[in-house]
């Protein structure tokens, strides 16, 4: 079997050739179609004030996103609001750091990156843990991160500053493909909602949060990235390419559990815990 043509759900690169689909399609002889099965909006003003979070009463930002970034600052500017020198940003990726350069004078001293990984983002806000953080989500999200913050009692405030709705797919003729990259869990709700479930090409999907909606939905997932194996999008079609013209049989992906997370939640939740029972041994025996 030859791989022909692959959709990926993102916009076309603005320089082609540095795209690394790019060097895959000269590998491979494949076609690359991209075309974005989402719009990520950002809330209007008066949407952020019906959250009733105020921005001057939070000591350090978490982004996980360049789209929350812009809207922070725009609704920022558009309520008069001064967004004070001292506080400090902590970033999901060194992309969204970099992007905060857009807004303001980049300082290593406030503005903190992972590798963008749950455990590096949670490993820096632990280490801020002191910090009262503003957590900028786009609706939907990922329960996990909250969820997290609030198991570990650190103190913030969820705050909705982007929406996603679904792009205008019509001209998009799936028969043509033999692979969709899809990159978020709202590519998988409008692809389904879309075109449904039955005759689809094969499907590849990048991140964890992606690939239980794409199998919640019923699809079945034959190429996904990150993996020790595959570390990007682009490597998971590679292997996909080479095994499907090799005639290897493939697999279904399933959903692993990663033990390392699990492990560093219940590391810092008895670590915080201990401390707390320290703090107040500390209390009670001054009295």
């Amino acid at each position: 079997m030859k791989v022909h043509k692959i959709l990926v759900s993102q916009p076309r690169p603005a320089i082609i050739e540095k795209s690394p689909f790019y060097d895959l399609a000269a590998k491979h002889k494949v076609e690359i179609d991209y075309k974005p099965f989402i719009r990520v909006v950002g809330v209007s003003l008066k949407e952020f004030r019906s959250q009733r979070v105020e921005i001057l009463t939070h000591t350090a930002v978490i982004f996980t996103s360049r789209t929350t970034v812009d809207s922070f600052f725009h609704i920022a500017e558009e309520a008069r609001i001064t967004v004070p020198e001292t506080m400090k940003y902590i970033c999901q990726t060194e992309a969204v750091a970099l992007y905060l350069q857009k807004y303001i004078v980049y300082r290593k001293r406030k503005i903190s990156f992972g590798d963008g990984s749950f455990t590096s983002l949670m490993e820096l806000i632990v280490k801020h843990k002191e910090e009262k953080f503003l957590l900028a989500l786009s609706e939907p999200h990922k329960p996990e991160l909250p969820e997290t913050l609030a198991k570990l009692k650190l103190s913030f405030d969820p705050v909705i500053l982007a929406r996603t709705v679904a792009a205008d797919l019509d001209d998009v003729h799936l028969a043509s493909y033999d692979l969709l990259a899809l990159y978020s869990p709202s590519d998988v709700k409008t692809l389904v909602g879309k075109f449904g479930t039955e005759h689809l090409p094969a499907v590849g999907v990048f991140g964890e949060g992606t690939l239980r909606a794409a199998i919640d939905a019923g699809l079945t997932v034959k190429a996904a990235a990150p993996t020790p194996e595959a570390p990007s999008m682009v490597k998971a079609v590679d292997i996909f390419i080479t095994k499907t013209e090799a005639g290897e049989e493939i697999g279904d992906v399933a959903v692993a559990t990663d033990p390392r997370k699990e492990e560093f939640i219940r590391a810092q939740e008895s670590r915080l815990a201990k401390k707390t029972r320290t703090r107040r041994s500390t209390t009670v025996s001054k009295r």
